[in-house]
């Protein structure tokens, strides 16, 4: 139990149509509150700054383990935000503007000594796509561009080729494009939108046929010692869980562990404290820092307590810094 009882915040989508079985928010929540944690709830409607202030509107949260019944909320109380010891950001993207002015919301709760787990400015900096470019050595041959002759240089270059737009989640608009095929000039201005956007392109790991799209879940820069991996469809080329793949518990590898030596400390220093690493093949192909998810299969298939270690984490984060709380 912790030494004191800390006051934690959660940022989410309604509680009331989270997937019970599925959800990895409500196993940090569960986690938080069996270590003694007071938990509030917050939707992004409830969040305001006033005169520099960052508020909320928050209401008391009691979870259970309970597929029928597994949360019961308070009355809403509107309180300064750095009041709270600790903030879950766990909206789910898109990451849009809206994302955006809620991530100088609970940065102005941070400067007011809230933990905000993960950091807002690194929700900001590290697009989950366009990230893996600062760990090169740990990924397959990528471009990011707009140019469609620079995509098609690209495709000839390697054959086969995944294409991705850089705002995409759930394995949505995500194409595999052979050296042959006829669509490939409609994919990449579609992708584009005829050159205005930016997207993603790279090299096909034939592996994720076989293994999966792995996630590799991190947690204060040290990696969980089991991997996700989502099995695509037969009829199907991806490897995420909301689009049909099958999720498949397994020991971290060598290869998964020198990945998560190469990315887990550099994160963890900027303040992301649970990231997912998608892995296919031995190669990063995406840094989750937004919602990343996972905990609730790989709790169940390995007799795990994801959650607890992350909540543990929280808590050695909030022990060392007792200076910064008692400035408030």
């Amino acid at each position: 139990m912790p030494t004191k009882r800390y006051r934690l915040g959660v940022v989410m989508d309604p509680i009331a149509g989270i997937h019970y079985e599925k959800d990895s928010t409500l196993a940090m929540l569960l986690a938080a509150q069996a270590r003694g944690f007071e938990v509030s709830y917050l939707e992004q409607s409830d969040l305001s700054l006033r005169d520099g202030r960052a508020f909320g509107r928050a209401r008391p949260l009691v979870v259970a383990a309970n597929p029928a019944s597994w949360f019961t909320l308070g009355e809403p109380s509107v309180e300064p935000l750095g009041g709270l010891d600790c903030i879950l950001m766990r909206k789910d993207p898109p990451f849009d503007t809206e994302y955006v002015y809620t991530t100088y919301i609970l940065e102005r709760a941070e400067g007011e000594g809230a933990l905000v787990v993960n950091r807002p400015q690194g929700l900001r900096d590290m697009n989950e796509k366009v990230y893996t470019a600062w760990f090169a050595q740990c990924c397959a041959p990528t471009l990011v561009t707009r140019d469609k002759a620079g995509m098609h240089e690209f495709l000839r270059e390697h054959g086969t080729i995944v294409c991705k737009p850089l705002h995409g989640m759930g394995g949505r608009s995500i194409f595999v494009v052979e050296r042959s095929d006829k669509n490939a000039n409609v994919i990449f201005e579609t992708l584009t939108e005829e050159g205005r956007r930016f997207a993603i392109v790279q090299r096909y790991i034939a592996d994720i046929a076989e293994t999966g799209d792995s996630r590799v879940l991190l947690i204060d820069g040290e990696p969980v010692p089991y991997a996700l991996a989502r099995i695509p469809a037969a009829d199907d080329n991806r490897g995420n869980l909301a689009a049909g793949a099958r999720g498949v518990g397994r020991p971290l590898n060598e290869r998964d562990r020198w990945l998560a030596g190469e990315i887990g400390p550099a994160l963890a220093a900027r303040g992301m404290l649970f990231v997912g690493l998608d892995v296919i093949g031995g190669y990063v192909t995406e840094i989750n820092v937004t919602s990343p998810t996972g905990i609730r299969e790989l709790d169940k298939q390995h007799h795990l307590d994801i959650g607890g270690s992350l909540i543990a984490a929280i808590e050695r984060r909030l022990q060392a810094r007792p200076a910064a709380r008692a400035r408030r």
